[in-house]
């Protein structure tokens, strides 16, 4: 009995092992070609979807660099703009502070003029009051002091004096 086991083994051993190889031989001929190719081509993949989703970060990068660039150009223009338009605001300013002390000047000078030339018109207007003011007393003192023959003789003899001590 043993020995039959053991040939019972044996035999089966040998179909197992046979059957084995075969198997090995039909997956290798029919089986591991197809699957080696399918895994290769997936592995290909994957290094082409790596190398892929490598040069889109770069070209991310490239892009996130030029952003940056233009950005830091956009600023730049944006501050020689705002500059400028400071200058022109305080020239402008600056114009408009000058023609108005300018006018101011023009003004002060016009008026000036005018109130010097109605001073003028104003002493004339009061030295020919004041003359004719003058001249009446003076007309009337005289018809006065004239009108009284005695009031004659003595301011003649007055202005006489007086004439005389110079």
């Amino acid at each position: 009995m043993d020995k039959l086991i053991e040939q019972f083994s044996f035999g089966l051993f040998f179909w197992q092992l046979l059957l084995f190889v075969g198997l090995l031989l039909l997956l290798r001929k029919f089986a591991w070609k197809p699957i080696l190719n399918a895994v290769e081509d997936r592995e290909d993949g994957i290094k082409n979807a790596l190398e892929a989703a490598e040069n889109a970060k770069k070209e991310m990068q490239n892009l996130q660099a030029d952003n940056d660039k233009l950005l830091k150009e956009a600023r730049a223009e944006r501050e020689a703009m705002l500059k400028e338009a400071r200058e022109i605001k305080e020239k402008m300013i600056s114009d408009s502070k000058e023609q108005a002390q300018a006018e101011g000047d023009k003004i002060i000078k016009q008026a000036q003029a005018a109130i010097e030339s109605e001073k003028k018109a104003a002493l004339a207007d009061i030295k020919n009051q004041v003359g004719n003011l003058s001249v009446e007393i003076a007309e009337k003192v005289i018809k006065e002091q004239l009108s009284d023959k005695d009031k004659q003789l003595k301011l003649v003899e007055n202005l006489l004096g007086d004439i005389k001590l110079n």
